[in-house]
């Protein structure tokens, strides 16, 4: 059975209200995880958020599986919740918001995730990074397209531009990791929203995590980071690392 250690942190930054909301779900086999950055005016980004959360949260404990049906479920379900509350209050706005769905079976060892926009999921597995979410944003279509490189996605002016969105009446596009991976001892899970990665590189990611002795001091450090960072009227910013058992010990090699 692996022993699961969660660590979060969500945060207003320099705006009015924090319209990010994370949660998570867990028992002695299944576990959820569930992040959002809502968006939208006069507080409806809050609504959308917590929406994405507590519905996800709610249809896993119904239905505490891990499979690649069952987080896209998960992620249509919280899209149909919020489509539902805006029929219900015509008179409001356009809210919408992103999500990043974990799943983990703790007695199979297996995970499965989902996400739509740009709050991302990372795997650091011995301490790097061996799997990250792609986000549905316009930058992301124009590094695609051969546009750009990696380097103009937390520089670019229209880097908040997300082409696929919780709660958008276009077409949505979710992104679900397929085949569930096999978690191994010392692997640590990050989910975070844009206003937590667009002030942290991932190599930065990695050289702090190298430091680190558990997945609460690796936050704290890099919520430091973002906080001597962020610009004016900076963005929200929330993170959940997920640490399976114990780090491998850091072994420093003197030459």
């Amino acid at each position: 059975m692996l022993a699961l250690q969660t660590t979060y942190t969500s945060q207003t930054g320099q705006r009015k209200r924090n319209e990010d909301t994370c949660g998570y779900w867990t028992s002695d086999t299944a576990c959820c995880w569930v992040v959002s950055d809502g968006a939208g005016g006069h507080g409806s980004g809050d609504v959308a958020s917590q929406l994405v959360v507590n519905t996800t949260l709610t249809q896993f404990e119904a239905k505490p599986e891990v499979s690649e049906q069952v987080v896209t479920d998960l992620t249509t379900g919280a899209h149909s919740a919020v489509m539902e509350h805006k029929h219900r209050n015509p008179e409001g706005d356009d809210m919408h918001a992103t999500v990043a769905v974990l799943l983990i079976d703790a007695g199979t060892r297996q995970a499965v995730w989902a996400h739509v926009g740009d709050t991302r999921i990372y795997l650091f597995r011995r301490r790097k990074i061996a799997l990250q979410t792609r986000d549905h944003s316009l930058v992301q279509q124009l590094i695609d397209a051969g546009y750009g490189n990696e380097e103009i996605i937390r520089t670019h002016p229209q880097r908040n531009m997300l082409t696929s969105a919780i709660g958008s009446n276009d077409e949505m596009t979710i992104s679900v990791s397929g085949t569930p991976i096999l978690v191994e001892e010392g692997d640590l899970f990050l989910m975070c929203t844009d206003g937590w990665w667009e002030y942290l590189e991932e190599h930065v990611m990695e050289e702090m995590l190298e430091d680190a002795t558990s997945a609460k001091e690796w936050l704290e450090v890099m919520a430091q980071r973002v906080e001597s960072s962020a610009k004016e009227n900076a963005d929200n910013y929330t993170a959940v690392a997920i640490q399976v058992g114990e780090l491998e010990e850091v072994t420093t090699v003197i030459r």
